[in-house]
């Protein structure tokens, strides 16, 4: 009796433990901020960054260690190169090169601080983000948008990767 009841027991147990599967997130978040007494877009990025290595990793066959003791020298080119390549503003039908001023690691979320000078007026702006999805076609990138006053908010995916704004 015991032996059935055990055998019942890690067979209940078998079943519940495998009947749900572990599915991971795979987000990022994208604040730009417009700044006109500084003439300046401020944009924070929020990526995971287990994400960011294996996509880097991928695109440029070389083991990366974003943001930890790790990293090499040779990392931060090629996170600026992809983030160029994969994220682009375009303002006033111009694009518009971003500066990575610094990034900061916050638990297992890469934090990247970039801006864009010389703006002294936004009458349009054209997004361009597809970080990560290239991939992963499950990545999705939330983009807040804090321009004149004026708060949008954009989901960009494999299917939608870029999106104009007007003023």
């Amino acid at each position: 009796m015991k032996k059935t009841i055990c055998y019942l027991f890690f067979g209940f147990l078998f079943v519940v433990l495998t009947s749900f599967t572990v599915h991971q997130f795979y987000m990022g978040i994208y604040q730009v901020n417009y700044a006109p007494e500084k003439k300046m877009l401020q944009i924070t990025t929020r990526i995971f960054v287990d994400d960011l290595d294996k996509a880097l990793e991928k695109k440029y066959n070389k083991k990366l260690h974003l943001g930890t003791d790790m990293e090499s020298p040779e990392e931060l080119p090629l996170l600026k190169k992809y983030l160029a390549e994969k994220f682009t503003i375009k303002i006033n039908g111009k694009p518009s090169p971003m500066a990575l001023l610094s990034k900061e690691l916050e638990g297992d979320v890469l934090v990247c601080y970039l801006s864009i000078k010389g703006v002294a007026k936004i009458n349009s702006l054209e997004t361009y983000n597809a970080i990560l999805i290239d991939w992963n076609s499950e990545q999705q990138n939330i983009t807040h948008f804090t321009i004149l006053g004026e708060k949008q908010s954009f989901l960009f995916t494999e299917s939608s990767t870029k999106q104009m704004l007007k003023f």
